[in-house]
C-alpha cells in the first residue's frame, strides 16, 4: 500500500530548505529581537530579511509587511483594524463574499453584531463573483471589500484585478485573503490595486502559526493585539523569529519555482480529473479553468464525503471533505451550497489538493484506488440502491 499526503490545501510538509534555514533561531539564535545585546539584534536582522522576502513575491515594500501568528489572525486584523480604525473613516458597511473562509466569514458577522452593515455577495456556479453585482453593493458607506484570492475548497480564482480596479475607482478600500493563493499564482498588490493582503507560511511548505498581512502604506488600523507594541505598534507580542523565517525562506522558495511549479501541478491535476470524471455519477466542483494549479474538488454522488475520507485513509491516500477546518461539523459545506449544490450532492464532496511533493505515481494510484472505494460505499448506500 502506498502512502499519498493529497491534503495540501489543508496544510503543506515542510521544505527541507524552510527548517534547515530555521533551526538556527530553534537552538543557538534564541534570542530575542527586542533586545539591544548581538544576539537580539541577529534575530532582529532575520527578521528583517523575512520581511524583504515575503514583500518581494507580492510586490509589496518590506516596511508594508506585518507578521502575525496565523492566516486567520491577519484577516482578522484587516477586518477589524479597518472598521474600528482611521482607515475607515468611520464607515459601517464591509462587503464579503458567501464562500469566504471562516476566518473571514465569522469576523464579518461578529462585526454585524456590534451594528455593522455586512452585505454577502452570491457567486456563479463556478465559485466566481458578479463584478456588476459587487458595483451595486458599493455605497457611500462602504469601507472595505473583503474577496479572496482563490478559495480554498473548490480551487477558483477570483477577478482579483477587475475588483482591485473597481474598489480603486469607487474610492474603497480592498483586501484579499490571500492564504491559498499566496506562493502559487501571481499576486501583485500594486497591479491589482490591492490595499490589505492575508497569508499564511503552511501552505507553502512552510510551518504553522506563522502568517502575515500586507497593509499599503499610510493605511491606519486599529491594533487587534495590544502589548510591547512590536511590529511597529501594528501587532503586539514577542516575535516567532524561527516561524517568521521559515515564511521568508518558504516565500522565497515559492517565487523561484512557481512558474515550473505550477505547471507540473496543472498537468498532474488534469490527470486526476480526467480519471476521477471516469466514475458515474460525478462532478468536477469551482471553475474548471480558473482554479489553482494543484486544486481538485469533486462531488460524488450517493455517498458520504467523511467515509470516502475515512476509507480513503485506510488506503494509505489523505484527502478532506469540504474544508478542513470545518471538519466537526455535520452541515455540507457552505461553499458548496453557495455555488448551488444541492444539500444531498453537497455531502459527497471529495477534495484532493495536490502539492509539491506529490508525484504522478501517486496520482495513478489515486486515480486506481478512489472507484474500488466508490463502489464499496455505494453497495452500502440506500440511496444508490434506489437507483
Amino acid at each position: 500500500m502506498m502512502f499519498v499526503y493529497a491534503d495540501n490545501a489543508a496544510t503543506t510538509r515542510i521544505a527541507p530548505q524552510v527548517l534547515d534555514a530555521m533551526l538556527p533561531y530553534l537552538k543557538e539564535e534564541y534570542g530575542n529581537p527586542s533586545t539591544l545585546y548581538k544576539l537580539g539584534r541577529e534575530a532582529k536582522i532575520a527578521i528583517e530579511k523575512a520581511r524583504e522576502q515575503v514583500a518581494q513575491v507580492i510586490g509589496a515594500k518590506a516596511e508594508e509587511i506585518f507578521f502575525t501568528g496565523s492566516g486567520t489572525e491577519a484577516d482578522n486584523m484587516a477586518l477589524k483594524g479597518v472598521l474600528y480604525g482611521p482607515a475607515g473613516k468611520g464607515k459601517k458597511h464591509l462587503i464579503t463574499t458567501k464562500i469566504e473562509h471562516h476566518a473571514v466569514l465569522h469576523t464579518a458577522m461578529a462585526l454585524e453584531k456590534e451594528g455593522f452593515q455586512v452585505t454577502f455577495l452570491d457567486v456563479d456556479k463556478n465559485g466566481r463573483v458578479d463584478l456588476e453585482e459587487l458595483k451595486q453593493a458599493i455605497t457611500p458607506d462602504t469601507a472595505l471589500v473583503s474577496i479572496m484570492a482563490a478559495n480554498n475548497e473548490v480551487g477558483t480564482i477570483q477577478p482579483i484585478e477587475e475588483i482591485g480596479k473597481i474598489c480603486r475607482e469607487k474610492g474603497v478600500l480592498f483586501h484579499t485573503d490571500g492564504v491559498q493563493a499566496f506562493g502559487h499564482m501571481p499576486l501583485d498588490v500594486n497591479k491589482m490595486n490591492i490595499d490589505l493582503l492575508s497569508l499564511s507560511a503552511h501552505k507553502i511548505n512552510g510551518p504553522k502559526g506563522s502568517g502575515a498581512l500586507y497593509i499599503r502604506r499610510g493605511l491606519g488600523l486599529r491594533p487587534v493585539i495590544e502589548g510591547g507594541g512590536q511590529e511597529r505598534n501594528r501587532r503586539s507580542g514577542t516575535e516567532n523569529v524561527a516561524g517568521i523565517v521559515g515564511l521568508g525562506q518558504a516565500a522565497q522558495l515559492a517565487m523561484e519555482t512557481m512558474e515550473e511549479e505550477s505547471a507540473r501541478l496543472k498537468a498532474l491535476s488534469q490527470k486526476l480529473i480526467d480519471g476521477v470524471l471516469q466514475i458515474p455519477e460525478t462532478i468536477l466542483t469551482g471553475d474548471p479553468e480558473n482554479r489553482l494549479p494543484g486544486a481538485c474538488s469533486f462531488a460524488i454522488s450517493a455517498i458520504e464525503g467523511e467515509s470516502l475520507v475515512l476509507y480513503l485513509d485506510m488506503e494509505g491516500i489523505c484527502t478532506s471533505t469540504g474544508s478542513a477546518c470545518s471538519t466537526g461539523s455535520l452541515d455540507p459545506s457552505h461553499v458548496l451550497m453557495a455555488i448551488g449544490l444541492s444539500h444531498e450532492v453537497s455531502h459527497g464532496s471529495l477534495r484532493v489538493s495536490l502539492g509539491r511533493f506529490n508525484t504522478e505515481e501517486e496520482v495513478d494510484y489515486i486515480i486506481e484506488t478512489l472507484p474500488k472505494v466508490v463502489e464499496k460505499l455505494r453497495s452500502m448506500s440506500p440511496v444508490w440502491n434506489r437507483k
